[in-house]
């Protein structure tokens, strides 16, 4: 009794932390090995292997008749893969769906599911199935001493460790799988392509990656889609063995509308659909009135989107439609491997196809060498045979008399066991006179063969020949052109939040209090709208609902807002201090709005200013933006509307020439705009001179500027009263930049604003 207890003690009494460890690893070199990862060699996942070749053990090539896909699982799970039938099933259904593998090794028939739900297949029961044809470049070797060979789950069966591949499949159909601690993600590429590599490399043993992929162009995924990744972010993906590769949508105009006719790789079109669905519900493509899914039988993909008019640009809004929607994706491509050494790797292009034609190459050699033993057994036979058919007389009598004729015959006419059992197998009918010439005829083929597979085992140029020509006569016979067009874009941007905003005039109204809103339409008058108890209004501009609307605050910050955000103006509005932070005492001035590329002169109380566009003014920030430096003492003069600096109006007389500026004290200076920096922000340069001493004692700032053209009019006031000029009594004032300037006439000695006159 102490005995045993002791011998339990010693080999059962572990501790649980190495247990586990143990466990776990091996655990995770199983899921690695015998799950999740491909072998290099046939490129296939050992459930996929058995599934193949299970169905090819039970007759049902491409020539035979379709057999319940029931029959094939139970097959599978009985006999090389005890594991669920409905996981079973479903990697076998994988293999048969045209848009999941290139070369699909499983033809299917029944509901064997669709791009839209790829797991809506029907239960194993209804469907039927067979082996493609292109399954033959996995077995058509197999019975030929090409691979190993090993014992069944249970021990009563052997099964092939790994297929004999004519073709590197592992790069043709590609795999994905998540293991432990790494995952696989290889995408599927052109079998003509591949074996061109193939040929290549084997020409050429010291060939680049680059080499290569002259050749291999990139991935050739089962749908039309576009890849529209860079030439070199495809040599980079090829180079390390990982990367991604990005593909956008087929569409076409067609009546007005978008028809789209192909979907990147494993994007089902009803999630597209949705997806696009919900923009609209939450009104943010309003440029799309409806959505229809017309895929038939004869157009499996076509999702046609129809705009809410013909002046929507099509373009724009499938540039949109790629960025928000999977209409473009990126598909992951990590080249990880059990490599010919047995080990999980990621390998890249060169190196990939390397070991695949080593393995073929072994493959070969193993496959010729096994005819060859056949082939030198088959005529060490035929000796014997004719050696019986010359002697016919005397074998036959030793036959009849001998009651163990095998060593007699052995010892009569000097031949092995193998030739006597040979002779003894010999049928009547096969003891004709014709059969010796049969023999001779028979000796001189395989002679020949033999000879051929010595030469081509003696030599490795005529191993290699050999191997590419069977390649070759593989891409003739299963190869097909790409499907997956490269073509180099850009990656899809979508709109801005302004752009998918109906563009409608609106007047943006702020009031002395900062308080904000917006009314439909340029004609309404900001004065006479009601205005909260002791507010009143202060100024308002002219815009369009998908631009932004800029405020200037009086330290001279900007600060910026959808229009299409602000409140209405049939409301008293929102405080602007609601969205942005501004310190006590200080107060927002101006609105402004327009196009990002249009300029304004933007100037102070002292006198100083520069031009610049009003993208600069756009912020984000609660904060504001510095923009214009405002000295102490001073403030922000209203800005003035230059225009824009592309597509300028094409009438002279309302282009603007000059740059007006007023003091508070009568003083008027003209001068050329051109003279006027552009900054993006800053001080800017002097535009009018008012003496020091007058500015630091308040008594004198420019109280304004105008920007005119040939042909307009500025008012100057002076209280109530106004004085109207015209760009000919204007050149009374003109003189250089930075200059005083001259006095107005009596009664305008105290300026309060310059404006421009509306034109009539």
């Amino acid at each position: 009794m102490t005995d045993i207890t002791q011998s339990f003690s010693d080999h059962e009494r572990i501790p649980l932390k190495d247990y586990a460890e143990k466990a776990y690893l091996d655990y995770s070199m199983y899921v690695v090995l015998d799950r999740a990862l491909p072998h290099i060699g046939d490129g296939l996942k050992p459930v996929q292997r058995r599934i193949v070749y299970a169905m090819s053990e039970l007759g049902l090539s491409t020539n035979s008749k379709h057999k319940k896909s029931a029959r094939t699982v139970g097959d599978v799970i009985g006999k090389f893969h005890p594991h669920g039938d409905s996981a079973c099933y479903e990697a076998m259904v994988l293999m048969a769906q045209p848009f999941s593998f290139r070369y699909p090794l499983v033809d299917g028939q029944g509901n064997f599911g669709s791009p839209d739900d790829p797991k809506s297949f029907a239960a194993m029961r209804y469907t039927e199935s067979r082996l493609t044809a292109y399954a033959k470049t996995l077995l058509g070797e197999l019975g030929q001493g090409t691979v190993d060979w090993g014992p069944n789950f249970d021990g009563t069966l052997q099964e092939p460790l790994m297929l004999p591949a004519r073709l590197p499949n592992v790069l043709l159909n590609g795999s994905t799988g998540i293991a432990v601690g790494m995952s696989t993600d290889i995408p599927p590429h052109n079998l003509r392509e591949v074996v061109s590599a193939c040929i290549h490399l084997l020409e050429q043993p010291k060939a680049t990656v680059a080499d290569l992929c002259q050749h291999v162009r990139g991935p050739d995924f089962p749908t039309d889609a576009e890849i529209i990744t860079s030439r070199q972010d495809l040599l980079a993906l090829y180079e390390t063995g990982h990367g991604s590769i990005k593909m956008r949508a087929i569409w076409e105009k067609e009546n007005g509308e978008i028809v789209i006719t192909a979907l990147p790789h494993q994007v089902s079109p009803a999630k597209v659909l949705e997806q696009i669905a919900a923009q609209m519900q939450a009104k943010k493509l309003p440029m799309v009135e409806d959505l229809r899914d017309e895929s038939d039988h004869e157009n499996p993909t076509r999702l046609v989107i129809v705009p809410r008019s013909n002046r929507v640009d099509l373009e724009q809004l499938m540039n949109h439609l790629f960025a928000t929607t999977d209409l473009e994706r990126n598909v992951r491509a990590n080249m990880n491997i059990i490599g010919i050494n047995g080990r999980p790797q990621i390998l890249n292009l060169r190196e990939l196809l390397k070991q695949w034609l080593s393995f073929r190459m072994d493959t070969v050699v193993r496959r010729l060498n096994h005819r060859l033993d056949q082939v030198i057994d088959r005529l060490h036979i035929l000796e014997g045979l004719l050696v019986a058919y010359l002697n016919i007389d005397e074998v036959i009598y030793i036959i009849r008399h001998e009651d163990k004729p095998k060593p007699v015959l052995m010892e009569r006419f000097g031949i092995t066991g193998t030739q006597a059992e040979a002779i003894l197998d010999l049928k009547l009918r096969n003891l004709a006179k014709l059969e010796e010439m049969k023999i001779r005829d028979e000796q001189d083929v395989l002679a020949d063969e033999r000879d051929e597979l010595e030469k081509i085992l003696g030599s490795k140029a005529r191993l290699k020949t050999l191997i590419k020509q069977e390649l070759l006569a593989d891409a003739e016979l299963y190869g097909d052109d790409r499907r997956s067009v490269l073509v180099e874009r850009d990656a899809a941007q979508a709109l801005r939040q302004e752009d998918l905003v109906p563009s409608e005039p609106v007047t943006i109204i702020l009031s002395k209090s900062g308080w904000v809103r917006s009314a439909k339409g340029h004609e309404i008058d900001p004065a006479s709208l009601n205005y909260r108890a002791g507010d009143e209004f202060q100024h308002a501009a002219f815009g369009r609902s998908n631009e932004q609307a800029v405020f200037l605050d009086s330290r001279g910050k900007a600060f910026s807002l959808s229009a299409h955000t602000l409140p209405s103006a049939r409301s008293q509005g929102e405080p602007l201090s609601s969205r942005f932070t501004i310190p006590a005492g200080e107060s927002f001035l101006f609105t402004l709005a327009g196009g990002a590329d249009q300029k304004i002169l933007l100037a102070t109380t002292f006198g100083y200013g520069f031009i610049t566009e009003l993208s600069n003014l756009h912020s984000r920030m609660k904060a504001g933006k510095a923009l214009l430096t405002v000295p102490p003492g001073a403030s922000p003069v209203m800005p003035a509307d230059i225009g824009r600096s592309e597509g300028e109006s094409s009438s002279a007389a309302l282009t603007p020439t000059l740059v007006v500026c007023a003091t508070s004290d009568g003083y008027l200076l003209a001068f050329p705009l051109e003279d006027v920096p552009e900054l993006t922000k800053g001080k800017g340069n002097k535009l009018i001179n008012i003496p020091p001493k007058r500015l630091k004692g308040g008594e004198e700032h420019m109280v304004g500027l105008a920007v005119m053209g040939e042909k307009e009019e500025i008012l100057i006031w002076a209280g109530q009263r106004y004085l109207r000029m015209a760009a000919k009594d204007i050149e009374h004032f003109r003189g250089e930049r930075a200059h005083r300037g001259r006095k107005l006439p009596r009664g305008f000695q105290r300026v309060t604003k310059i404006e421009k006159a509306e034109s009539e």
